[in-house]
């Protein structure tokens, strides 16, 4: 299964009281076993893409971790893939590393998101409600159509000049792109779908140029 690694932008509350992740036993690998044949099943398209608190420096060109890099403080993680039921993002923050030798608080979080995949399929598997009804709540929000730029370079452009982006004519592309999404989001006071959608389609065409 191939995955990626990107920067997450946390936007919602965070858990008040969070649980060892000493809880689970298995490790990374094991949790990758279990994403790759839940998300097989959904029909889910790589790369898979783990959002995690790492900057953009920290990762290399093909989205892997750079050697020496360690995640930051924050333990929340987010999970991305394409589906037959569309874009699927689902996150946690409900665990956090309290001793050397446990998992990682992220890759705790990541793992009860793929044990989670696991149990919303026995919805169906038991036919409770609609096929597929389960995962309408975490669908990804979409990029949108009618708001393409012509290319990476217009697209940088339009981020430097929003008002939201302050001195961000100064900052690398990447930063600025967080800057942005902490102001933008939909669940944030001010934010508006309208200006997500631009400012993810703005991201894609980044990535696609090597800019991110």
């Amino acid at each position: 299964m191939r995955y990626q690694f990107r920067p997450l932008i946390w936007t919602g509350p965070q858990a008040a009281a969070r649980k060892s992740s000493g809880v689970f036993q298995a490790g990374w690998e094991d949790t990758l076993v279990i994403l790759q044949d839940e998300i097989e099943l959904l029909d889910g398209e790589s790369p898979l893409i783990f959002e995690v608190d790492v900057r953009e420096q920290d990762l290399r060109l093909d989205g892997q971790l750079k050697t020496g890099c360690h995640v930051g403080q924050f333990p929340g993680a987010a999970v991305v893939f394409r589906s037959k039921f569309g874009q699927l993002r689902y996150a946690s923050d409900a665990y956090e590393q309290r001793w050397p030798g446990a998992l990682p608080g992220w890759q705790a979080n990541i793992r009860a998101i793929a044990l989670a995949l696991k149990a919303l399929r026995a919805v169906d598997r038991y036919g409770v409600g609609r096929p597929g009804q389960q995962y309408a709540g975490y669908k990804a929000l979409a990029a949108g159509n009618g708001q393409s730029f012509g290319s990476a370079d217009e697209a940088l452009r339009w981020m430097r000049g929003q008002p939201e982006s302050g001195e961000g004519g100064e900052l690398p592309p990447g930063q600025l792109y967080r800057k942005l999404a902490l102001r933008m989001h939909p669940d944030v006071k001010g934010g508006s779908q309208e200006d997500w959608n631009r400012l993810n389609n703005a991201r894609q065409l980044l990535v696609t140029a090597g800019l991110l």
